[in-house]
């Protein structure tokens, strides 16, 4: 159910033609809030996480990049640019590393170009609204059944008997960290969840039984898969 990539061919060409690649380990950070913004990167292997600190020290994860996404793309066009969220590690690969500078030029150059980032911008924006808009819509519940709902377009995988497995392993507080609330909250909800066989767990990894019973929940409106994605 992963979706496809959504980045236009004429930008991927662009940014296959980058500075250099290096290796990245899990744990680490590629960037952290607040450092010089001189860079962007391309994933090409592994997993990013992508999350915000909040005043109270509570982290809130904004969406997890796989091969093919562009990350530190919010610091373009800006004096001085900062990174505004984290990019931590979650899996060992390779990124692509891009010059800030270098990509700014070429949009500025090339007016065909710019309007294809202008519109890949615009749906990436649509993506995080419709985020923040179910985490101060539906509350704590309606925020681990979005996420859940979300992870199944990104990496759900279909099983004869109709359910669908969340083919990513999940710690109770990776799911936290999507909702803005505590690991137990995320707990008990789970627990909730499993009692009343909507969804079970084996090794990490969540199996989704009624999905539509999530989407009643929270008056689900069906958004197509490429803006309710957790990437």
């Amino acid at each position: 159910m992963k979706k496809e990539n959504q980045i236009p061919e004429n930008l991927k060409e662009l940014l296959n033609s980058s500075d250099h690649t290096m290796n990245i380990q899990k744990g680490t950070f590629l960037f952290q809030e607040g450092m010089p913004a001189n860079e962007l990167y391309i994933l090409r292997s592994g997993r990013v996480q992508i999350s915000k600190i909040s005043q109270d020290g509570k982290e809130l994860t904004l969406r997890i990049c796989t091969a093919g996404d562009i990350i530190g793309e919010l610091t373009l066009f800006t004096n001085e640019a900062k990174y505004l969220l984290n990019a931590k590690v979650l899996e060992s690969g390779e990124v692509a590393v891009i010059k800030k500078e270098f990509l700014e030029q070429q949009l500025l150059e090339n007016s065909a170009l710019a309007y294809e980032f202008m519109k890949w911008m615009s749906d990436h924006f649509r993506r995080t609204q419709t985020k923040f808009r179910d985490l101060v819509l539906h509350g704590k519940k309606g925020a681990l059944y979005s996420t859940l709902i979300r992870m199944t377009n990104s990496y759900g995988v279909k099983r004869d008997d109709g359910s669908i497995l969340i083919n990513i392993p999940l710690t109770n507080q990776e799911l936290a960290n999507f909702c803005g609330t505590s690991r137990e909250s995320v707990n008990r909800m789970l627990s909730d969840l499993r009692k009343d066989n909507i969804i079970s767990i084996n090794k990490g990894k969540i199996t989704i039984h009624d999905l539509n019973y999530l989407k009643r929940e929270i008056n689900c409106e069906d958004c197509p898969p490429e803006l309710c994605n957790i990437d």
